[in-house]
């Protein structure tokens, strides 16, 4: 597995990995409404933008985009998703370690994120603390997810 920058001409997989995890690998915990509230079909036209704005880095493996995770400069982690295959092999803790490593290179003192619950247990295992359980709305419907926050 190797890990590089995303880039714009990234984005259709990226959305692709995004909106496959999202509709295949949530289900325990968000309904079918929910789940295309929050990955539509179609990508947002800002989706390349949004993508790559901050730090953007993705994990491959045979030249194909395993999982990818973004973050701002100020240490917020907006999309943090790896293909169902790779959970459990190590791919997302790579992909978290090099935000974090990134985090610290800036002089941050922190960093935070909005989790969905499947997300919260992985950044849970990483020291995080839950600041505050939110539901956010998308497309007018309720989705519940986690404020989280790590210092050091």
């Amino acid at each position: 597995m190797l890990l590089r920058p995303l880039t714009p001409k990234d984005a259709d997989a990226c959305y692709a990995l995004f909106h496959r995890t999202v509709h295949g690998g949530t289900g325990a915990f968000y309904g079918p409404e929910q789940r295309a509230a929050w990955a539509p079909a179609q990508a947002p036209d800002s989706w390349p933008e949004r993508l790559t704005s901050g730090f953007a880095i993705c994990a491959t493996r045979w030249g194909k985009i395993r999982g990818f995770f973004t973050m701002g400069h100020d240490g917020h982690i907006d999309f943090a998703y790896v293909a169902l295959e790779e959970m459990g092999k190590g791919t997302a803790a790579r992909l978290y370690e090099a935000c974090q490593a990134e985090a610290r290179r800036l002089g941050l003192s922190h960093m935070d994120t909005e989790a969905s619950h499947l997300a919260r247990r992985f950044f849970e295992k990483r020291g995080w603390q839950v600041v505050a359980r939110q539901s956010v709305i998308r497309e007018g419907v309720a989705i519940e997810n986690f404020r989280m926050q790590k210092s050091w």
